[in-house]
């Protein structure tokens, strides 16, 4: 991955230097506006990151001590870690092989009588089917928080992700599509829980630093309870406003190139991860399931690359198998199988013919060389 930056970023972010005020500010507050009017919420609360807008997110929702929140293991492990900030426990769902997201029997599974909230995640932009699982919050008079720290640009039946839940937390750190370097954001259609969070923020004052540089006389602040430093500067935001515009085109282009994946790779052992029935992906993270009659492990497919000069990940972790999170006795069969057989490809705006190539042939060459067949010949230069 290598975040879309160019000369728009860099003139806003100058202009932000030249006016003198570089912390949180109005340039925050713009982009916070803007953001939620993209994503079709009421509110917008800027963060230093969406790791920042979960822990808040658990706190304006009431869970506490003694309360169990539903999770995927299958995330990235800041998922799992929310919960524990606010003494709650993770309690680990299984998901569905075909998306990695938790489904509404995957939690229903493992509720408990102290269940409060459950995190959805969009994994890897894939977006997660909160219809189904916003009727099982309903009903359980559950809070429905999505981590949709991979889904800016995904959507779920027409509209973007994150507008089912109660409260959504998103990122953007340099691996996601729209970054800000750092920092993240809380989007809520409740007021009530928008204004606590930009208080929490910032250290729970009553009167944010914005409010009291703009008068000369500033007013006295009150610390109304225990508070974070979570706030996002204004040279961040600068970005981020810049990043929002062009966020369509990213989206786009990363669509063009897994769409190149497809016809290359689809006929190959492998299962592409796809567009579910109920939305579209911004294709954050383009995954692949390396399946039991490919002639080599997901492990041996990454040297073969690794030897070809190319960089994969494996694919996301199972945070039960995390020693902060271990548990010997939990089984979740599904995890467990995409965190041993998947694997991250290259995927980013500046991916060209050549390069196309050289990843599309080694995977290729992995895959038939050692059945015994000739590799075809592949040309990527429909790609601009």
């Amino acid at each position: 991955m290598k975040p879309w930056l160019g000369p728009e970023e860099s003139a806003a972010v100058a202009e932000v230097i030249a006016s003198g005020w570089v912390a949180q500010g109005p340039k925050t507050a713009e982009f916070e506006r803007a953001f939620a009017a993209r994503q079709g919420v009421e509110h917008g609360v800027a963060t230093s990151s969406c790791t920042a807008a979960l822990h808040l997110a658990l706190l304006v929702a009431g869970v506490g001590p003694g309360d169990d929140v539903v999770v995927p293991s299958f995330s990235f492990i800041a998922t799992a870690n929310a919960p524990t900030y606010v003494g709650a426990r993770p309690v680990f769902a299984d998901v569905e092989p075909e998306t990695g997201n938790v489904t509404a029997e995957t939690v229903a599974a493992v509720l408990t009588p102290a269940t409060r909230a459950v995190i959805a995640v969009d994994q890897g932009g894939m977006p997660v089917d909160l219809d189904p699982l916003r009727r099982l919050c309903d009903e359980a008079g559950l809070v429905l928080i999505e981590d949709a720290a991979c889904g800016v640009g995904s959507t779920h039946r027409g509209s973007p992700v994150g507008t089912g839940a109660d409260v959504t937390a998103w990122s953007f750190h340099p691996r996601k599509i729209l970054t800000t370097g750092e920092g993240g954001m809380l989007t809520t259609n409740r007021a009530d829980w928008a204004d606590r969070a930009r208080r929490l923020r910032e250290h729970a004052m009553d009167v944010s630093a914005a409010e009291r540089h703009r008068t000369l006389l500033a007013p006295q602040e009150t610390y109304t309870e225990i508070g974070f430093n979570y706030r996002m500067t204004d040279v961040q935001a600068a970005i981020g406003l810049v990043q929002l515009g062009r966020l369509d085109a990213m989206v786009a282009r990363r669509r063009e190139l897994v769409d190149v994946y497809r016809a290359a790779l689809g006929d190959l052992p492998l299962r592409l991860i796809d567009d579910p029935a109920w939305g579209t992906s911004n294709f954050q993270s383009f995954w692949i399931e390396v399946l039991p009659h490919f002639p080599v492990d997901r492990e041996g497919l990454l040297e073969r690359l690794a030897a070809a000069g190319i960089s994969a990940r494996r694919g996301i972790m199972a945070a039960h198998r995390q020693p902060a999170h271990a548990d010997p006795a939990l089984s979740l069969p599904v995890t467990e199988r995409l965190t041993d057989t998947t694997l991250i490809l290259p995927l980013h705006h500046g991916l060209d013919a050549d390069s196309m190539e050289r990843i599309i042939s080694a995977i290729r060459a992995a895959g038939t060389d050692t059945l015994g067949q000739s590799t075809p010949a592949y040309s990527a230069g429909a790609v601009s």
